[in-house]
């Protein structure tokens, strides 16, 4: 085949040491494993406790166990795209240090933020560029420090999120693999529904802000749930119809994990059978532009060449999707 698609040719990951558990959370906040498995699906998450490191660290890492496993020569990257809500800093793009760390020093980079379907939009992006033909190797990061924006007294969001993250190498495939269709929504409603109030434009940081607690992320929980629930199962439904797939056609779900309530909903949506549903929710919580890289890296030596992926995902703003891949390699 003369067309272009972008395939995933390897994947890599990252989570700190440092485990936070149901257990510990018990001792922080009014709640319990039980109340928290049974809306969440979350057991644990992991948590970055070095305060000089930040996102570029957990991305750097996770761009390096790609690089070592795939026998990947950085140099000939020709693009670094980082997925992520919580940048290093703001104006230098956390992306370009990346790159420079890990010896990209041939690629241009820069940062992709639409909170927890940045990974998800960050694929499109990749795959448009591959398929332009002037690219050849994309490295596409998600990576959150999550606990550096957690309010550790704020139950409905600490018991909720992790710190993680995964990478995926994108290139050409001429055997009609990899991406083959995309549907990407977003609507501003969500913009009052899952938020920081201060630190940009609109709300700078000031004595104020800090004192009140307006550096931290804030979620409607019971309005994010709705509106999750149906933006992930609608798209995950309609792009199975638009490319004419059945439930046995699908392979594998790889889901966002942010609620394990969600993730079957998605799942019984589109009639998927339990087994193909992936989730790591349980071990990481929710780590926003992470969790499709960790599911990857999780699960890649259960897929096989041509198998059928429906990502979804869903995130603040609002933003939404969902993407099709055909699997384009055997991890032996």
């Amino acid at each position: 085949m003369n067309t272009i698609t972008a395939a995933i040719t390897a994947v890599g990951a990252y989570v700190p040491d440092f485990v936070l558990s149901n257990e510990v959370l018990e001792t922080l906040v009014e709640t319990n494993d039980e109340w928290i498995t049974s809306r969440t699906g979350i057991k644990e998450r992991r948590i970055l406790k070095d305060d000089s490191k930040g996102t570029s660290y957990l991305a750097i890492k996770a761009a390096e166990d790609l690089i070592a496993k795939n026998n990947i020569n950085p140099a000939e990257i020709d693009l670094v795209l980082l997925g992520t809500t919580t940048p290093d800093m703001p104006v230098a793009a956390t992306a370009v240090y990346v790159a420079s760390q890990i010896g990209a020093v041939n690629a241009f980079a820069y940062d992709l933020q639409a909170a927890c379907s940045s990974f998800l939009f960050g694929m499109s992006t990749a795959s448009a560029y591959i398929e332009s033909g002037r690219y050849k190797k994309i490295l596409l990061i998600g990576a959150d420090k999550m606990s550096s924006i957690i309010d550790y007294t704020d139950r409905a969001t600490c018991i909720i999120f992790g710190d993680g993250a995964g990478a995926v190498l994108f290139e050409p495939n001429h055997e009609g693999l990899g991406f083959q269709d995309e549907i990407l929504r977003s609507d501003g409603i969500g913009r009052e529904f899952l938020k920081i109030e201060a630190g940009g434009s609109l709300l700078p940081a000031s004595k104020e802000t800090v004192e009140n607690k307006q550096h931290y992320v804030f979620q409607d929980g019971k309005t994010v749930f709705k509106y999750a629930v149906s933006g992930m199962a609608d798209v995950s439904e309609k792009i199975m119809e638009r490319n004419n797939l059945t439930k046995e056609d699908v392979n594998w779900l790889v889901a966002h994990q942010a609620n394990r309530r969600i993730i079957d909903a998605t799942a019984n949506r589109m009639g998927l059978d339990e087994s193909k549903v992936l989730v790591n929710i349980q071990k990481y919580g929710n780590t926003t532009s992470a969790t499709l890289p960790l599911l990857l890296n999780d699960f890649e030596k259960q897929f096989k060449k041509g198998d059928n992926l429906i990502f979804a995902a869903f995130g603040g703003g609002f933003t939404w999707g969902s993407i099709y891949m055909k699997w384009a390699y055997d991890k032996q």
